[in-house]
């Protein structure tokens, strides 16, 4: 992903357009908060505006406190962004072993929305339906700030087949549905193993996505109905793709009801530079 620190005087033409020109999952553009918080943040794919997303929060956060915007550097430093979904805490912590630590929480509680046909599933993604997990949960959308479809397989080996097939992702688009996050309680070295596919967002597929395993989080809460709690998951993403990518979600239930969901892990700066606008 990338950052641009100082975005006043960007209109949303050309955010699109920087976003398009970059072509990564997603560029943060950042300004000064409108609502007495940390800053506020925009979010663009290279094809839409997201109200909210997980890497993009946690890897601005990491760019605004590494390069100094915000203050003097601390052990331990909470900020909130300002967002379209609504107000996204974040903490940013220097571990044990000397690496940052940050983990947000999800601007909306969890929502649970329709079914799919595992049928239709099965089309987008090129898999039979013997290699759907339907025990758990249908193929369903739940959302912590951004919608995802959640299909749950039965093997490691499903998982690695799984592709976008454009045809019949071209139809989950059609009803609102740009994002399909696919995942394995694979009970290895990782509790979960999950693959995001978003062809229609210029996202053929992304290496970590915050936003899905957080709303996976929540529904994974709510799957265990006489359980109440905080309870965490150890995930796994883009290994797939060549680009692994470890991220640590949570969830809080009570009274039977999720009512937090956080998702975490470290960042890395590769790169920095200049962008001159004419």
């Amino acid at each position: 992903m990338a950052v641009l620190p100082e975005a006043e005087g960007l209109n949303e033409v050309q955010m699109q357009q920087i976003a398009r020109e970059f072509n990564f999952s997603e560029t943060a553009f950042v300004f000064p908060p409108e609502q007495g918080q940390t800053r506020k943040v925009r979010i663009f794919t290279p094809t839409s505006e997201l109200p909210f997303a997980g890497h993009p929060n946690l890897g601005t956060a990491f760019s605004l406190y590494l390069n100094g915007y915000l203050g003097e550097k601390q052990d331990s430093m909470r900020i909130v962004f300002e967002e379209k979904a609504g107000l996204v805490p974040v903490s940013i912590d220097l571990a044990k072993n000397g690496d940052w630590f940050l983990e947000l929480e999800s601007p909306e509680p969890l929502s649970l929305g329709e079914e799919l046909s595992v049928e239709s599933v099965c089309q987008a993604l090129s898999l039979s339906a013997e290699e759907i997990e339907i025990q758990n949960h249908h193929p369903r959308v739940a959302s912590v700030g951004l919608p995802f479809l959640m299909v749950e397989v039965r093997s490691i080996e499903a998982l690695q087949k799984a592709r976008s097939v454009l045809d019949f992702s071209k139809q989950l688009h059609a009803q609102g549905l740009p994002f399909i996050h696919v995942y394995l309680r694979s009970g290895d070295e990782f509790d979960i193993r999950s693959r995001m596919f978003a062809p229609f967002d210029g996202v053929t597929e992304d290496p970590a996505t915050g936003s899905a395993n957080c709303a996976l989080a929540g529904l994974l809460s709510e799957l265990k109905e006489e359980e109440e709690g905080e309870f965490s998951w150890k995930i796994a993403q883009g290994v797939e793709m060549g680009r692994p990518s470890t991220l640590f979600a949570r969830a809080k239930k009570v009274e039977g009801k999720t009512v937090k969901t956080w998702i975490g892990g470290n960042c890395v700066q590769i790169a920095e530079g200049m962008l001159q606008i004419p």
